[in-house]
């Protein structure tokens, strides 16, 4: 998994789809990143040795079928205080959605309120008396054919925000079996098969890649959601950070062109 952002408090990587953040003890999988990490940390791989790293804890959550930037936080300290970042909503989040149909409006503003289903466990359903406060900007980037690129910001961080949101507008996100309409499954002749090949435990890593990750088997559901970029002010030492995943392969997985952010 490449590394897109490191300091004295934080890493950022660049998480594939099919890595699940789970508790550490939970052990019906081999795709739980944090006991992979911790593991990994444990044995004293070369890329935790060599950074003199003892913790690394995520700070945030993402999807198992979301790919993108993910942030870990050195200390528990720093997870306190980044956390904080998110929960203030001084966090700036942005992500590439692909979704079905052509909105309506080319920007709009989704506030349907969020609540856990109780009819399925692990979906969510909007719910205007006792849901939590949610809201996320859209914005069309692309159009072809029945699919649109959006890019979303999301201000609240509600469990499967942007998927609600755009099911709720009426354009599914591509791949999504929980709000979509359909699965898509992943090309085998992508590049990102390739890059998965790469994550294989043995395989030897670049300097700036982690080395403790397992690839997957088979083909993969293509869920077309990304996390492509953090910012914020640095709460220790107050410089304006901007964090960028590549969006490259993911647009051209769905034939879209690389768009301005």
């Amino acid at each position: 998994m490449p590394i897109l952002y490191e300091d004295r408090s934080v890493m950022a990587i660049d998480k594939p789809r099919g890595w699940m953040l789970l508790p550490v003890s939970w052990q019906n999988t081999s795709r739980n990143l944090q006991a992979a990490l911790n593991s990994s940390i444990a044995a004293r791989d070369f890329w935790a040795r060599s950074r003199g790293l003892k913790f690394l804890r995520y700070v945030h959550r993402l999807d198992t079928v979301t790919s993108g930037i993910l942030l870990f936080a050195k200390s528990p300290g720093a997870v306190e205080t980044y956390s904080d970042l998110f929960e203030s909503r001084k966090m700036e989040k942005t992500y590439l959605a692909v979704v079905h149909g052509k909105p309506k409006e080319t920007e709009w503003t989704c506030r349907l309120k969020l609540a856990p289903d109780p009819r399925q466990i692990g979906r969510m359903k909007t719910d205007a008396r006792q849901g939590k406060e949610a809201e996320t900007q859209f914005r069309i980037l692309q159009v072809r054919e029945t699919l649109a690129l959006v890019e979303a910001r999301p201000h609240t961080g509600r469990t499967h925000q942007i998927r609600v949101h755009l099911a709720e507008s009426g354009c599914p996100v591509v791949g999504d079996e929980l709000y979509g309409k359909e699965c898509v499954k992943m090309n085998p002749s992508s590049s990102s098969r390739r890059k998965e090949a790469q994550i294989k435990v043995g395989n030897k890593m670049e300097p700036r890649h982690l080395g403790c990750y397992g690839g997957s088997k088979g083909p993969q559901m293509k869920l077309g959601l990304r996390a492509v970029r953090l910012a914020y002010v640095d709460p220790f030492t107050r410089r304006r950070v901007e964090i960028r995943a590549p969006v490259e392969t993911f647009c051209r997985e769905f034939g879209f062109d690389l768009p301005k952010l």
